[in-house]
């Protein structure tokens, strides 16, 4: 693969350069082109050893000498992704920024687009810690979907944005829990209200509804509770979470006992036939 990236690199300067004589060769000193080449092959070469950050220099260092645009923005995404590999996160997105500014018209430009996603994506951090990169995150993956909704790579950044959307409703409710704690009600009202309207689809909204149960019924104000309850009963009245609220807004409430035993007769009968699928 690197002998017939080399050998197009030769064939196209070569042609640029209108093909040197051998004895002129023999007398000249190495063309710009050439010593390009050698870098390009360098970079590479670092890469395929795993030394990434010697190869982006490599790659950066070719980007600077090649005449040809093609491949001088392929020198420059190969630089960025080297950075990205060894976790230069801020320094990768710094060149693909620029790789977008200087080449626009690269067919490469969504797969740029998606490598800075994907470096925010994963400075991501546990829900306790700093929200920022979520934020941002949940920013540049967006903006990826709306101006490349039909590449491949879309597909793996709506996956990605499920998962930073819920990790942001976990630090909300993570952070409500705590003003709960130390009975700051107000700030935990509005943390659970993010829930609620931001990221009702995530699995935290019954636990989020269940809490504004609790505290607005501890506040007194037992119609916002009611709200609270019947918005969790009516999307999710068989959870353990509306049963709790229940409980709160009804104190003699005793949960129904069902009879757990299983009506195995239509399991059995199927599974006879299929072992049996040969007797009449």
């Amino acid at each position: 693969m690197r002998k017939n990236l080399l050998f197009i690199f030769l064939i196209t300067f070569l042609l640029s350069c209108g093909g040197p004589k051998l004895d002129e060769q023999a007398i000249k000193p190495p063309t710009t082109n050439e010593e390009a080449i050698k870098i390009y092959q360098e970079g590479l070469d670092g890469m395929l050893e795993g030394n990434f950050l010697y190869a982006s220099k490599k790659f950066s260092e070719a980007e600077g000498m090649l005449p040809q645009i093609d491949w001088a923005s392929k020198s420059a995404l190969m630089s960025s992704y080297c950075l990205y590999n060894i976790n230069f996160y801020q320094e990768a997105v710094l060149n693909l920024e620029r790789f977008i500014r200087i080449y626009p018209a690269s067919p490469y430009i969504s797969y740029a687009h998606y490598l800075i996603a994907i470096s925010y994506y994963e400075q991501i951090l546990d829900e306790d810690k700093d929200i920022q990169p979520l934020l941002l995150s949940k920013k540049k993956i967006e903006v990826y979907l709306e101006r490349f909704p039909d590449t491949d790579y879309a597909i793996d950044l709506k996956f990605k944005l499920d998962l930073v959307i819920n990790q942001l409703a976990a630090k909300e409710l993570l952070i409500a829990r705590y003003y709960i704690k130390n009975e700051k009600w107000i700030p935990a009202i509005n943390r659970l209200k993010i829930i609620v309207e931001k990221y009702d689809k995530t699995i935290f909204i019954e636990e989020a509804l269940h809490r504004l149960v609790e505290i607005y019924y501890k506040i007194g104000l037992e119609n916002e509770a009611k709200s609270a309850a019947a918005l969790l009963g009516y999307n999710y009245n068989s959870s353990e979470w509306y049963e709790r609220s229940y409980k709160i807004l009804n104190k003699n409430y005793k949960p129904i006992q069902i009879d757990k035993k299983k009506d195995t007769s239509l399991i059995k009968r199927t599974i006879k036939k299929i072992l049996f699928i040969d007797e009449e």
